[in-house]
């Protein structure tokens, strides 16, 4: 049990941990509107993860075969909306949107729900779960149904963990943030997602057309 719970909270760490979007996201509200703004959009993360981690224990295989069989334009789609996003970011004026929270309209719900959003366009993180799986020996098909809901949950654990620390770490450094710095960590946060977009689409359309030219960057083997 001591081994599940290590791999479970392990393997909850190591997919939420990336800095992507969300993680950029997530820095974001916590520094414009305080912890529950960046607590809510860590949820919404986490939430769509653990529908995903629920797929992969449960080997659906229906929905796997259907997100390989169409990999490159759920690849693409997850991309625009990211780039998308970031442009939204990029235009909302910060203070404007503290007058509003100060004002009582805190609407975490949006948060949660953009950060599902925005997270759920990604379901090739399925394969990564899948790939973490396999890699622990984690939630095989010798496990029980009930040892499979409490693996489930330790990975919850994880993540919530991860973005706990994330979250407080950021927050603890918010007040040295003017309403100048705001500014800039919203326009750096959108000009991030687009760059993250843009330089996705790019590999999606080279690993997909051109892969002979990702060889040329391959770590050569030192065997």
């Amino acid at each position: 049990m001591i081994s599940m719970i290590l791999k479970g909270l392990l393997i909850g760490v190591i997919v939420s941990a990336p800095v992507g979007p969300i993680g950029i996201l997530c820095i974001q509200r916590t520094l414009n509107g305080g912890k529950g703004h960046g607590i809510s959009t860590a949820l919404g993360a986490t939430a769509s993860d653990l529908l995903y981690a629920i797929i992969a224990a449960f080997s659906m295989s229906m929905v796997v075969d259907f997100i390989d069989s169409h990999r490159f334009i759920l690849k693409i789609i997850g991309t625009i909306f990211v780039f998308f996003f970031g442009v939204y970011t990029y235009a909302t004026n910060p203070v404007s949107k503290l007058k509003k929270m100060r004002g009582g309209n805190q609407n975490y719900i949006q948060d949660f729900v953009s950060s599902f959003l925005l997270t759920v366009t990604n379901p090739l993180v399925i394969f990564l779960f899948i790939a973490l799986f396999t890699k622990y020996s984690y939630l095989t098909g010798e496990t029980s149904f009930a040892e499979t809901i409490l693996g489930i949950l330790f990975i919850l654990m994880g993540a919530c963990f991860w973005w706990t620390a994330v979250v407080g770490t950021v927050s603890h450094f918010r007040d040295r943030f003017n309403m100048r710095g705001l500014y800039v960590v919203n326009k750096g946060t959108g000009i991030l997602l687009m760059c993250i977009a843009v330089i996705s689409i790019i590999y999606f359309i080279i690993d997909q057309y051109c892969p002979f030219v990702l060889d040329h960057f391959s770590i050569p083997s030192s065997t």
